[in-house]
């Protein structure tokens, strides 16, 4: 029996929403329908934590300095609700990315990915956009991890990463046969900027990836004013795929899971006897070799083991 993961990637809205324990049944309520279309991996994208400026009051999404603060400051009991989802329904939950104030007085774009007991993963955004750059003032991470979530091995890149290739061929050479994108984009542009990074990174390391972008206009919070994209899973143009390499993809700006179950035993089957082997060539282009590291986080644990 072939080796398949389900995964949902989500076209999401952000909401102005009035109380913290609004947001938890709206998550909630996310998680129970992507679940219920049989996902058992589910991405959120970048960005979309920005909804909780609104707990803040009216004011506080129009100042920069004062969203990033409102957001960071509530992490914590967003984490929670995320653990509590992926441990009640056994799932991986790759939730949104955030703007995070660290010890030392920088700010990093962190993705948490929580396993099937509830464990917690995380990864910081290595490469910024000009925007992000200034006057968002935030910092690169430092560090790419693949993710054992126990069905696959996933890497996770945010936004602008997809578009370096480095980054992705690290995570395929440390074993992720899944390389998610979660994304936040304004215009159509840059949502068929990061597209087709994603396209492309499957096609060149032989594995899945998947785009989920915020969608839709979020006027209450002028750091992520407008919204655009649809989520994607995509593959290599080859063997047994759609010639296109697209296995799903969604209609633009609608709220919504774009989901698909994956064969990940074709992947090292289009490897070895694909019309092309991108993945094993890659190595004899001029300059292959200065890649970065990537570590290995063990997220496989399911409830009851984790609680041995």
């Amino acid at each position: 029996m072939s080796r398949s993961l389900t995964i949902a990637a989500a076209q999401y809205p952000l909401d102005a929403l009035g109380s913290f324990a609004e947001y938890e049944a709206k998550i909630t309520r996310w998680v129970e329908d992507a679940v219920g279309q049989g996902a058992e991996l589910l991405v959120f994208p970048e960005y979309a934590a920005m909804e909780l400026v609104a707990l803040e009051g009216p004011e506080a999404g129009h100042d920069l300095k004062r969203s990033i603060d409102a957001v960071s400051m509530r992490l914590p009991e967003a984490d929670r609700v995320h653990a509590r989802l992926a441990r009640l329904h056994g799932v991986a939950i790759v939730a949104a990315s955030a703007p995070e104030r660290q010890s030392d007085g920088s700010t990093l774009n962190v993705a948490r990915i929580f396993g099937p007991s509830g464990a917690m993963g995380r990864y910081a955004k290595l490469m910024m956009t000009p925007w992000e750059r200034d006057p968002w003032k935030i910092a690169a991470g430092r560090q790419l991890t693949v993710f054992d979530i126990g069905p696959a091995r996933v890497g996770l890149v945010i936004c602008y990463d997809i578009e370096f290739p480095l980054l992705s061929r690290a995570l395929a050479e440390a074993g992720a046969e899944v390389i998610l994108a979660p994304s936040n984009t304004e215009t159509e542009h840059g949502y068929w900027r990061v597209r087709t990074g994603a396209m492309a990174r499957a096609l060149e390391n032989q594995v899945y990836t998947v785009h989920s972008p915020t969608v839709g206009p979020a006027p209450f919070c002028s750091a992520v004013e407008n919204n655009c994209g649809s989520a994607g899973i995509f593959a290599p143009s080859d063997q047994g795929f759609p010639p296109g390499g697209v296995i799903a993809l969604g209609e633009l700006n609608r709220p919504q899971w774009v989901t698909a179950k994956v064969d990940l035993d074709l992947l090292k089957k289009v490897r070895e006897t694909g019309g092309v082997q991108t993945y094993r060539h890659w190595g004899e282009q001029p300059g292959a070799g200065a890649l970065p590291r990537a570590g290995l986080v063990d997220l496989s644990a399911k409830v009851a083991e984790a609680a041995e």
